[in-house]
């Protein structure tokens, strides 16, 4: 049973509808951020806006940059979406939640850029909450951003950690290592024993700070996503590259495919909760391939992309 005095505590004293307009506004204005930081570090290439209402509840904005001169093709939406009971899905898992009405907003976003020499990120930030009359709101934050290189540079996933480690620090000294353990377990495909990437950060079920803290945390992760990756993006977007490495390229797309086909639980959650088909499967790129029995050509530069999907101390 929850505490309902506890929960208000964790709430610091808000109320539901509050918070839910707070976190909102934030969301819709990284959005905004993150869409003209992108815009301008392409140079080319503008997202177009594709608004949508979902009949169950809410709706969101979907934002879809093609053809850039840096992106080949990315997006970055924002959802909220609303309803009266959890899919079967998510009250297996959470039993808590059964009964329940439900909010969830965040903005979720992909790059998959033309060279491959850049990586293909991803980043998103969330929040949920489900009510039901008489008892206390249940609610958390959840999140991250990770890195999937294709010929990886050392320096350039330094950086990406270095970043998530300062932002990490003012919540703690340990809160770098737990979420970024979180990230390497996370995007790991089980049947192809290797990790999506180089791993980041990833946190889910945050409430236990309050809903302050836990809310700046959110914040200081969807605001260092830029921070983290466009000095990448700077630095090897006018790297040259031939057939053979565009073809690597596609391959490895394939595994991102897998993975959040298989693996995901935010495509999951909004398949299953009814959410705009369109805009969840933006993620997956413009272009992929699957070969059969592939094997790169031993100590090329394909066969060592091997050995950076572990999880490594960085």
């Amino acid at each position: 049973m929850i505490d309902p005095q506890h929960v208000n505590q964790q709430l610091d004293g808000k109320d539901a509808g509050e918070v839910i307009e707070q976190v909102k506004a934030y969301l819709l204005s990284l959005q905004d951020n993150i869409c003209q930081t992108l815009e301008l570090a392409d140079g080319k290439g503008q997202f177009k806006e594709d608004s949508w209402v979902r009949e169950e509840g809410g709706g969101g904005r979907s934002r879809v940059i093609k053809n850039g001169a840096v992106i080949e093709q990315g997006g970055v939406n924002f959802s909220h979406v609303f309803g009266s009971q959890m899919p079967a899905s998510a009250t297996a898992h959470r039993p808590e939640l059964a009964g329940r009405n439900f909010q969830a907003m965040g903005v979720s976003l992909v790059i998959h850029p033309h060279n491959p020499y850049i990586p293909t990120s991803h980043a998103n930030v969330r929040f949920f909450i489900a009510e039901k009359e008489g008892e206390a709101p249940i609610w958390w934050f959840g999140g991250g951003f990770d890195l999937t290189p294709f010929y990886p540079f050392k320096d350039d996933v330094v950086h990406w950690h270095n970043t998530a480690k300062k932002l990490c620090a003012p919540f703690g000294e340990d809160v770098y290592g737990k979420y970024k353990k979180w990230c390497d377990d996370y995007f790991f495909l089980k049947h192809r024993n290797e990790t999506r990437g180089v791993g980041g950060l990833f946190f889910d079920d945050l409430n236990d700070w309050g809903f302050e803290t836990s809310f700046n945390f959110m914040q200081a992760v969807g605001n260092g996503f830029v921070d983290a990756y466009v000095p990448i993006v700077e630095k090897r977007k006018s790297t040259s590259y031939g057939e053979r490495e565009r073809d690597f390229q596609l391959y490895r797309r394939g595994r991102y495919v897998e993975f959040n086909l298989v693996f995901d639980r935010g495509t999951l959650f909004g398949l299953q909760t009814g959410g705009r088909t369109e805009s969840i499967l933006m993620s997956m790129p413009p272009l992929a391939r699957w070969e059969y029995c592939y094997t790169p050509t031993p100590g090329s530069a394909e066969a060592k992309l091997t050995d950076w999907l572990q999880p490594t101390n960085w």
